[in-house]
């Protein structure tokens, strides 16, 4: 499709819009004003044709645009990508679906992945904390040649997010315990471990964790056996 720019690529974007659906991203809790409606698949679509490409990227990320910054996340160059980067996008998340998105397709690519998981997870805005316990568990599912430490290491950090009522943070500390415990058999122990120590909590939210986590952990426990 040629040489691409910021304009071209937005424009593409467009093309592909269907404003009509914004009506649903609301409904799953996806902040809608700067949205254009556009689906993940052309987005994606829209990124491979592109390549990647940094600066492309940094000023897609400027324009405010949802779409246009879930496609910065694709065709972004991980090496390249700079701590103070990093925070400036995490503090512009304002959907769940854009924290995701960065998370695990940029984000837990770069160098500084792990201190950040650590970091985000004690931040008190909802978006920014979700981010850590996000990194957490695409770290887990991308990360194939980590020792198991590096993830143990995150157990005592999720015990301690479990008690978070809001409902972007429960549903991420979840996820991240329940990835972590599909990774082999002794982080399932490990996890199992910890689900059952949350649940324990006086907290109505870390028994949901804990519940949710136990059933899923204890279900793959006899297939990382065989």
């Amino acid at each position: 499709m040629g040489s691409w720019s910021k304009e071209k690529a937005i424009k593409e974007l467009k093309k592909h819009a269907v404003p009509e659906s914004k009506e649903g991203m609301a409904r799953f809790g996806i902040e809608v004003g700067k949205a254009l409606g556009v689906a993940i698949p052309h987005i994606r679509a829209i990124g491979k044709e592109i390549g990647r490409n940094h600066e492309m990227a940094l000023e897609l990320w400027n324009s405010g645009i949802h779409e246009a910054r879930m496609l910065a996340c694709f065709i972004d160059e991980p090496k390249k990508v700079k701590e103070k980067q990093l925070e400036e996008w995490v503090k512009d998340f304002d959907s769940w679906d854009l924290c995701d998105q960065c998370c695990s397709n940029l984000f837990d690519k770069t160098g500084f992945a792990y201190r950040k998981a650590f970091e985000w997870s004690s931040r008190k805005n909802e978006f920014e904390k979700r981010a850590g316990f996000v990194m957490m568990a695409c770290l887990s599912v991308h990360d194939k040649k980590a020792g198991d430490k590096k993830f143990i290491q995150f157990l005592p950090v999720i015990k301690r997010g479990a008690g978070d009522e809001r409902n972007f943070v429960k549903k991420a500390v979840n996820w991240a315990l329940r990835q972590i415990g599909k990774r082999n058999t002794e982080l399932n122990k490990a996890a199992l471990k910890t689900a059952r120590e949350i649940q324990k909590m006086n907290s109505r939210t870390a028994k949901w964790i804990a519940s949710d986590a136990i059933r899923e952990l204890e279900a793959k426990k006899d297939k990382l056996k065989k």
